[in-house]
């Protein structure tokens, strides 16, 4: 069962993070028109520091799979592989078209219908 979580959609437009954490929800915006690559992961750290998450093996991150950008997509891999491998936290992919409207209920949805993979790591990058 997935229970806290932190969702990374990174696919070069509408880039956003979201985290469930102790049954409360909450979203970040990233900036338009910034090199967001280069702030992922201080902007993930500040995201998580703020609402006191501690990464365990009980916590799972939800990374985007595509297709969106390529530098985007391979940055927020790499990141939530490290945060796998460092943390011992379990990783999962999806796709956008699972996900339309980013929020608390259609990303229920998206871990109830097993939407969600396992097994990483299946980008598609759009040309």
């Amino acid at each position: 069962m997935i229970n806290n979580f932190l969702i990374i959609s990174f696919i070069g437009k509408n880039d956003r993070l979201g985290l469930r954490i102790n049954k409360d929800f909450f979203i970040h915006n990233f900036v338009e028109n910034k090199k967001n690559n280069d702030t992922l992961v201080s902007e993930i750290d500040t995201f998580l520091k703020k609402h006191n998450v501690i990464l365990d093996k009980d916590f799972t991150v939800l990374v985007n799979q595509g297709p969106g950008s390529f530098s985007g997509i391979r940055t927020a891999l790499a990141v939530a592989k490290g945060l796998e491998i460092s943390k011992k936290i379990r990783l999962y992919g999806f796709k956008s078209e699972d996900l339309t409207i980013f929020n608390e209920e259609n990303i229920e949805k998206l871990i109830k219908k097993d939407l969600i993979e396992k097994n990483l790591i299946k980008p598609i990058y759009l040309s």
